[in-house]
């Protein structure tokens, strides 16, 4: 995300997705005021109503901004190799968004007002489903080029999802930094287990144990 310093966006649109990712990363969704959006904008609250009515419905719009980043980042890697495809996904996922902590404390109190707030929930629906369908295109890819083995390609999805969601959700409740690197080094290991079960060395982890000694040490 650009700083204020780096704001020369002829779309206002933008610039008040900006406005208000710098404004959840200071203030959190519990003191968010369109105040402090328009304060990061530069402009009045005026100038941010007239693009959105209220605080929900530009909070939306940021969700969906912000899914639209993930899309950018995932389609910008210039290979088609469904196996790097998928690490740059789960990177994007666990890995970037360490350096956004503060967002990742904003957008849990954001879910946090899902099961009260419909707008809410059918938005981070719809972004969770949208993660799952990048995850289960790629396992697919993989699958119909050999890359992968055959398994269910939406298990597998929804597994790498639940690993996702719950090392966010402990990394932001336990002030723990360091369940996002664990999480990661699980993504991998359980790709390795569901999809790379027939590479050499990387079977399912397990080892077959060693032939007796006869009592020898």
């Amino acid at each position: 995300m650009a700083d204020r310093s780096e704001r020369s966006h002829p779309n206002p649109e933008e610039e008040i997705m900006r406005a208000t990712y710098r404004a959840l990363c200071e203030y959190g969704y519990a003191d968010l005021t369109m105040k402090r959006i328009a304060e990061e904008y530069g402009k009045s609250t005026a100038a941010i109503h007239y693009h959105y009515d209220t605080k929900d419905d530009l909070l939306v719009a940021f969700l969906e901004f912000i899914l639209d980043h993930l899309k950018a980042a995932v389609h910008e890697v210039e290979t088609t190799d469904p196996r790097t495809r998928l690490d740059h996904l789960l990177d994007q996922l666990l890995v970037v968004p360490e350096d956004h902590y503060d967002l990742l404390v904003a957008m849990l109190e954001m879910r946090g007002q899902a099961p009260y707030n419909e707008t809410f929930r059918e938005r981070f629906e719809r972004n969770d489903e949208y993660v799952r369908y990048m995850l289960e295109t790629v396992i697919d890819q993989g699958r119909e080029e050999g890359v992968f083995c055959d398994a269910d390609a939406e298990h597998v999805a929804r597994g790498l999802a639940t690993i996702v969601d719950g090392a966010r959700t402990r990394a932001v409740t336990f002030e723990d930094a360091r369940v996002l690197e664990t999480a990661r080094r699980t993504a991998d290991e359980y790709v390795r287990a569901m999809l790379l079960r027939d590479e050499p060395g990387e079977s399912d982890g397990l080892d077959e144990p060693d032939e007796p000694n006869d009592g020898e040490s």
